[in-house]
């Protein structure tokens, strides 16, 4: 293995991902027997969980691309399945299975909030591993207040001209 040095300063490709649904099945072929039109269905509904747009949590382009690409293929193998296969049917995880009279039972569990329905396929896993940074709080400090007392302990009533707040 070769370590390459960082650049200076990496940039972030900024901009809107441009679903290619070409492109799309050469990156993820068992999803290759199924028509544009619903491929494109899929990635538009990632796009419902994934913001899409130059605001979105994911400002790298290039990572929300692949995020969104994961996000499509778990939903396209829910809605319409893999390898030409019907989808599964199954909502959540099984947790019990039987031979004889075959039984099968699933449980969404007390996991995180909307976790049980990314790990149904692997994809969704792929995607919720891959979001886990982005699902951190973003803390966002309060603007800086000023309060210059003036005279005798009054507020300062006039406006600042040195551009500042005036303390």
């Amino acid at each position: 293995m070769t370590i390459a040095a960082c650049p200076p300063s990496t940039p972030v490709t900024t901009g809107v991902v441009v679903f290619v649904p070409a492109t799309f099945k050469a990156a993820f072929p068992s999803f290759a027997t199924l028509a544009d039109a619903l491929l494109s269905m899929a990635f538009n509904l990632a796009t419902l969980q994934l913001n899409n747009s130059c605001g979105s949590r994911v400002c790298d382009a290039n990572v929300r691309e692949t995020l969104l690409n994961l996000l499509t293929a778990h939903i396209a193998a829910l809605l319409y399945g893999e390898n030409g296969n019907p989808p599964a049917g199954i909502v959540g995880l099984v947790n019990k299975a039987q031979q004889g009279s075959v039984s099968v039972g699933t449980d969404v569990g007390t996991i995180v909030y909307g976790q049980a329905y990314y790990l149904q396929t692997q994809w969704g896993f792929l995607y919720w591993q891959s979001t886990a940074r982005f699902r951190q709080m973003v803390y966002v400090p309060a603007p800086v207040v000023c309060a210059d007392l003036g005279v005798n302990g009054y507020p300062y009533s006039g406006f600042p001209t040195d551009g500042g707040c005036g303390c």
